[in-house]
């Protein structure tokens, strides 16, 4: 019960300081917003980038991305399917139902549960959902809004992100064998004390900036659950297949709790930008919110288990 509590408590507690801060009005809308671009554009990306530097790469570490862009298409395909099945009223639905906020969510929880050594397990899962958001995801956001996508704009986001730019160093670093090389002279420990104290508030950061955004007055709770429940049905569906194939290709990658942790994530919190309109926001806002507490209460379930 101690180690179930060190683990919820701090979560717990940096989500009640974002709310109270909203509340009481201690940090602004625009502090916060700040607060977000840090994390996304300065201490996740060393997080990212002291990931991939580390791990070691084999034809799994190739597949493994290539399968889970696949799994969030397939998320999207059922998503739209199944939510013209069910009549739900926003073209939003599919959106819903795929992509994982990893970013300012997963690698906090994951980081928590199993400790930043283990980092480069949840990084590998991460990396094909990471391409398919930046590149499918929002593709498919610009046509099903009657926009053209415009691929060389895609392009220059992607290429301009610090979180892709930092994979990309950490997988040069790693796949030549650069980093395994600077140990002997004690380069490579140099490299982690930085990275390790520039990724430090990661964790902080977005628990505190979830809590500030987490209103859960004014939901839409009837349309709201379905979409949420829908996604959950999704999620678990997909889980257990990519969890099979992986357990039976590569036992030794042990990956499940990596899987287990994605799973449970929330939709892309970027979402909201795209709505049409203040109804479509409110939609999709309620939806991130109420999805988020989920995966909260599941990130509780599986430190109680585990």
């Amino acid at each position: 019960m101690t180690q179930v509590l060190r683990t919820i408590l701090p979560v717990a507690l940096m989500l009640a300081i974002g709310m109270l801060c909203r509340r009481r009005n201690i940090i602004s809308r625009a502090g916060i917003d700040a607060l977000k671009n840090v994390v996304v554009n300065i201490t996740l990306p060393a997080v990212l980038l002291n990931a991939f530097a580390t791990t070691s790469y084999t034809l799994m570490d190739v597949a493994i991305p290539l399968l889970m862009f696949l799994v969030c298409l397939a998320a999207w395909a059922l998503g739209r399917a199944a939510g013209r099945a069910m009549k739900l009223p926003s073209r939003f639905v599919p959106f819903l139902t795929t992509g994982f906020e990893a970013g300012m969510l997963g690698y906090a929880l994951f980081n928590m549960l199993y400790g930043s050594a283990r980092t480069a397990e949840f990084a590998r899962v991460d990396l094909g959902q990471v391409l398919f958001v930046f590149t499918l995801y929002k593709i498919l956001l610009g046509l099903d809004g009657s926009e053209r996508a415009d691929a060389s704009k895609l392009a220059k986001d992607m290429l301009r992100s610090p979180i892709i730019i930092a994979i990309a160093a950490g997988v040069l670093l790693g796949a030549t064998g650069l980093y395994r090389a600077c140990v002997p002279s004690g380069v490579s420990n140099i490299f982690d004390a930085c990275t390790s104290f520039v990724a430090a508030p990661t964790s902080a950061i977005i628990l505190l900036a979830i809590g500030y955004d987490l209103v859960l007055k004014d939901i839409p709770w009837a349309q709201t659950v379905k979409v949420v429940a829908l996604r959950l049905a999704i999620m678990l569906a997909l889980r257990t297949a990519f969890a099979a194939l992986m357990n039976a290709a590569w036992p030794q990658a042990n990956l499940t709790a990596a899987i287990n942790v994605m799973f449970l994530l929330p939709p892309p919190f970027v979402l909201p930008v795209f709505a049409d309109d203040p109804e479509q926001r409110v939609y999709v806002s309620s939806a991130l919110s109420v999805s988020t507490l989920v995966a909260i209460a599941g990130f509780a379930v599986l430190a109680a288990v585990g």
